[in-house]
């Protein structure tokens, strides 16, 4: 069960890289948020290293929702959904092994491109030091979230944007507490540890919750 497990994290992983550039298309998106960043609000370097730790989550945001429709509705359209059921793997595990598979093929290459873009916006070590953390420690929330979304529009056989516009309310603490997180060192001089274990808790809880939750999504679509 375990080889299985493993195997669909990394089919899922070469599927999100083939299709549609994968990891490369959420990298594109990141960097043209961030790029036209200065371009809106001015040369202000002070103002783009106040701004940035926000700017740079909203964009990872965005660009994790990039082919979440897709991160089911494919199995699906070839049967290989149906062959997951009958395999003895519990779709549970399946949710979670495709999730996993999702963020090694598109959040983990913006968590190291994080660093990169930080210095286009002016960012001192410490915030990119931070925007880096808070970004390996969100991200995953952020997958496991939209996995709900993505069973849900498999059931509904709907895709595009419903997706992010399921999910986009509820990965709104998870960028609320990734900036406090920052702002907390960087800004206000308030205690760093309170926002970021919420944000360990909201990740720990997203993956027992997402899965669950998109396993009994796709249940009720393939009835």
């Amino acid at each position: 069960m375990t080889g299985l497990f493993l195997a669909l994290v990394g089919r899922t992983v070469k599927l999100s890289l083939g299709a549609g550039g994968g990891a490369f298309v959420g990298l594109i998106f990141f960097l043209s948020v961030v790029a036209v960043v200065p371009f809106g609000v001015g040369p202000d370097m002070k103002l783009l290293a106040r701004i940035g730790p926000a700017m740079l989550w909203i964009a990872a945001l965005l660009a994790t929702l990039l082919g979440l429709d897709r991160l089911f509705q494919d199995d699906r359209d070839d049967g290989s959904l149906d062959q997951l059921m009958l395999s003895g793997l519990p779709l549970e595990l399946v949710a979670l092994a495709k999730a996993i598979g999702h963020w090694l093929a598109t959040g983990l290459p913006l968590v190291l491109g994080a660093p990169v873009f930080g210095l286009i916006l002016g960012l001192d070590a410490t915030a990119i030091g931070l925007v880096t953390l808070t970004l390996l420690i969100g991200t995953p929330a952020l997958i496991f979230i939209g996995a709900i979304g993505a069973a849900l529009i498999t059931a509904l056989r709907r895709g595009g944007l419903l997706v992010a516009v399921l999910v986009l309310p509820f990965t709104i603490p998870v960028l609320i507490f990734g900036v406090s997180t920052i702002t907390a060192v960087t800004t206000t001089g308030l205690p760093v540890m309170p926002p970021l274990l919420i944000l360990v808790a909201l990740s720990m809880a997203s993956a027992v919750i997402g899965p669950v939750a998109a396993a009994a999504a796709l249940r009720a679509g393939m009835d």
